[in-house]
């Protein structure tokens, strides 16, 4: 970071702030504060740099330097009254940058969505009339005799809730009627906001608290007591009259409580009886979800339980469009919503007066930031809480290993419910082995096992539902030659294309490369190039030949292209219009129907056997949650696995629902081989268009961190990266591991800030990766 003076000769000032400029670079300069301006932390300011004008946050207000040779530039203007960026959201991103080892403009646009920071952006507004109260009848007779279209729309106004409408819908050419009737004083013309609401075209249909079963009251009494303790013992009340310290704000917080239940045990009931108490204590709730596909559903049911609350109820995530986030952010900040829902970037919502944060499926890898900063949502929302303070759930049917080391240490406080909310039974799972599938097909690769077929068949027989889960898509994983063995590569990555029957195209999956299907092999001229393995729409063609009669429906990225298609195939599927929905990871967890008997997972070794210590851990934690969509209602529930490695422990605790056991055996593993949550795993990759130069700049920096290694740091060798070639640059990567987390950040930045690097490398770091390709 580059701190600096912006000179001018003037006398030194009584006060400076340190504005962050903004921009790629991280510029931080200090400026005077003109007298007439209330500037504080967080402000977003205008400010000069050499002979023009740009736009900053001031990161910090402070008393000038004793001395100084020149006097400091004075700030323009501020471009908002008030700050942006509370006190609590400017300390965790020097958290953040310090942590992670990210710029700290870079968290700061994080904090500050571009719609925010962008000065092009406002709020909509439309003109409205409105008719004054107590018009005599007098008045609206001879209206209607000397002017029967100002007497029409008077009429119209008086009838309207509130006597008001928004001068649109008083038609065409009203324009001057209006401006007649305002000069005479019958109505009133103004101006409101309109708030583009993403959920506007939702029906929502009220809900009532359900009973809670005995676990459900237990977790829920836990929640409570936590919120009143926090209500009657606050931060506020600490002795003393200095505010209180980030260590008293730490200590005062409650443990974060782990919500593990098993899959249907009623923890979205525990969410929103819990957000009902904040609510009640006049605090705000702050709810995280993994995808942006599981927001809409997530927001439904926040909505029609809080339904007299529609309009405190507010959404964050990437596909709202600048204006939409530009409405939900404001509202947000000003107090107008109490309930955020949204995906990772939701964690730096700017609510005020937070009492309850709630991360759901806490286990799951998108909470983790794949650029800059690479930041993961679930420690910074456990961080948040602390420094507000404020209560945290963490749920999950297959809680990280991460959070359940924490439970161990006495660090979070565990809440179970081990048992489904209505009572029913978990699933019957059963695994089939696909090497006899393929010994009975005579070596070929079977889709659908004899039993998973006729499985569908009774289902559909008796009009319940099934889902069918594959966690990849496309019609085939690749195209092969037989005779001379040449697979169709992408261009651009070393990874083989996908074919896509849908668009007539093979595709990379890495960087969208297309190009067309070759009808023969392109190194040998053999037409008998022929596709390899399957995907989801593969998997759908062969069910339609199967069974004609049943009706399908596949969720997967390419068939959600047109805004809201999820939404709508999940309530066809809901209303039973849909009989099989096949699908990859978008439908894997979180989703309620209870005419739902059979699911099906293909090709359960898919994510098993891959170069990353937690391929095991998600295989497992995958495998429970589709399970978990079977058996949801009064009818018994079925799964069907697929897979090549049935012996897996992976498989074998997830059939048996069994967290306790998976977590205890691959534990050890991870204990003897120091790997997260027994210590801190960072990646340092190098990238480059010439490969030479990518790997040389790696060996480079590799002989400059193995000096002054700081003890307890492993530093691993250079390597490819798994993903050798991806966008057309070569890639390779350090493996780094410490017991520490701040040792090995600062050694690698460190290293890295001396270091000048080739202008066509690119070396990024990654605290706590999750990302090993």
């Amino acid at each position: 970071m580059k701190f600096d003076f912006a000179y001018q000769t003037r006398s030194i000032p009584q006060v400076i702030a340190r504005v962050l400029i903004d921009g790629p670079s991280e510029l931080v300069f200090d400026y005077a504060i003109p007298a007439d301006l209330p500037v504080v932390e967080g402000c977003r300011v205008r400010v000069p740099i050499r002979q023009k004008t740009t736009s900053g946050t001031v990161l910090a207000v402070m008393p000038p330097p004793e001395q100084s040779e020149f006097a400091v530039r004075e700030l323009k203007s501020l471009i908002d009254p008030e700050p942006l960026i509370t006190p609590v959201l400017l300390k965790i991103a020097r958290w953040i940058s310090n942590y992670y080892g990210s710029s700290l403009e870079s968290v700061i646009r994080s904090i500050l969505p571009e719609a925010v920071r962008t000065e092009d952006n406002s709020a909509k507004t439309r003109r409205i009339a409105i008719a004054k109260e107590n018009i005599a009848v007098g008045e609206l007779a001879a209206l209607e005799k000397r002017a029967p279209k100002q007497y029409l729309i008077l009429t119209l106004l008086l009838a309207a809730e509130n006597r008001t409408l928004p001068t649109t819908d008083l038609g065409e050419g009203s324009a001057p009627s209006l401006k007649s009737l305002a000069t005479k004083g019958l109505i009133t013309i103004s101006t409101e906001e309109v708030r583009r609401d993403p959920e506007a075209a939702e029906t929502i249909v009220a809900s009532k608290p359900l009973l809670l079963n005995d676990q459900q009251q237990e977790a829920f009494d836990y929640i409570s007591k936590a919120l009143a303790t926090m209500e009657r013992d606050g931060i506020d009340d600490l002795p003393g009259d200095n505010p209180p310290s980030d260590h008293q704000k730490r200590e005062t917080a409650p443990k974060p409580f782990l919500l593990l239940g098993v899959t249907g045990s009623g923890k979205t009931e525990v969410y929103l009886q819990s957000a009902q108490a904040t609510l009640d204590l006049g605090k705000t709730v702050l709810v995280l979800v993994p995808e942006i596909a599981l927001t809409p559903q997530t927001v439904r049911r926040f909505k029609a339980r809080f339904s007299q609350l529609n309009d405190q109820v507010a959404v964050l995530h990437s596909n709202l469009s600048q204006g939409e986030r530009f409405d939900e952010w404001h509202r947000i900040r000003t107090g107008k919503a109490r309930i955020v829902i949204g995906a990772r970037s939701a964690v730096f919502a700017p609510l005020p007066d937070l009492g309850l944060i709630i991360v759901d499926e806490e286990h799951e890898s998108s909470y983790k930031q794949e650029n800059p900063p690479r930041y993961h949502a679930r420690d910074v929302s456990v961080l948040r809480a602390a420094f507000e303070p404020c209560v945290i759930v963490l749920g999950s049917a297959t809680p990280s290993l991460e959070s359940w080391q924490n439970t161990l240490t006495g660090k979070y406080q565990v809440l179970r419910l081990d048992k489904r909310a209505d009572a029913h039974s978990m699933p019957l799972v059963r695994v089939i082995d696909m090497r006899l599938e393929a010994q009975k097909q005579k070596g070929q690769v079977a889709i659908l096992s004899d039993r998973l077929r006729n499985a569908l068949e009774q289902r559909l027989a008796k009009g319940e539902q099934s889902i069918l889960f594959l966690n990849r898509r496309g019609f085939a994983r690749s195209l092969q030659c037989h005779s001379c063995g040449h697979v169709c590569t992408c261009p651009h990555c070393a990874v083989a294309l996908t074919y896509h029957r849908t668009d007539e195209r093979l595709v990379c999956h890495v960087c969208g490369h297309q190009s067309i299907v070759p009808r023969k092999c392109p190194e040998c001229k053999n037409p008998g190039i022929a596709l390899q393995g399957y995907g989801t729409q593969k998997v759908e063609e062969v069910l339609r030949k199967v069974l004609p009669e049943a009706r399908f429906a596949r969720i997967d990225a390419d068939a959600m292209r047109r805004k809201n298609a999820l939404r709508d195939i999940l309530k066809n599927f809901k209303s039973h219009k849909i009989d099989i929905l096949i699908g990859t990871q978008m439908i894997a967890k979180g989703l309620h129907f209870p005419n739902v008997t059979l699911v099906g997972i293909l090709n359960a070794d898919l994510g098993l056997h891959i170069p990353d210590f937690r391929a095991g851990e998600r295989t497992f934690q995958l495998i429970t949650q589709v399970a978990g969509r079977a058996g949801r209602g009064e009818l018994e529930g079925e799964v069907i696995v697929q897979t090549f490695t049935p012996h897996s422990p992976s498989i074998q605790f997830a059939r048996k629902h069994d967290f306790d056991g998976y977590a205890e055996q691959e534990m050890e593993m991870r204990r003897q081989f120091h790997f997260p949550p027994f210590g801190h795993c960072g990646v340092l990759t190098a990238r480059s268009t010439h490969e030479r130069r990518a790997e040389f700049t790696l060996q480079t920096l590799h002989l400059r961190l193995k000096e002054r290694l700081p003890e307890g740091v492993t530093l691993g060798e250079v390597l490819p990266s798994p993903l050798i070639r991806s966008h057309d640059q070569f890639r390779f990567q350090i493996t780094l591991r410490s017991h520490k987390a701040r040792p090995l950040t600062n050694h690698v930045q460190t290293i890295l800030q001396k270091t000048t690097l080739p202008e066509d490398v690119t070396v990024v770091f990654d605290m706590d990766a999750y990302n090993f390709s």
